[in-house]
């Protein structure tokens, strides 16, 4: 699992109305995946890239922090552009 799927499974809460009925989809998190794939993917191939290189190695410095704020910068503006329209 890629630390990006990591971060969004651990920090992007799930929404249910209850039991019975099917779990509500919150469209900041499609967005946020369709952001990912079409608009952001050479952030998230940088990061990606930074990330193999940082894990590849046993003793390091370097962080891929910079990478992330570019990809989530990216995501979010695109994300903005469109989530309000579709709340209710």
């Amino acid at each position: 699992m890629s630390f990006i799927q990591n971060f969004i499974k651990n920090f992007v809460p799930k929404v249910k109305a209850n039991d019975e009925e099917e779990e509500l989809v919150d469209p900041q998190t499609v967005l946020r995946e369709k952001c990912s794939a079409k608009h952001c993917e050479k952030f998230k191939e940088i990061l990606n890239t930074c990330n193999d290189r940082v894990n590849s190695k046993k003793e390091t410095e370097e962080t891929c922090l910079e990478e992330l704020i570019d990809y989530v910068e990216c995501v979010d503006h695109c994300v903005a552009e469109t989530l309000f329209s579709k709340l209710k």
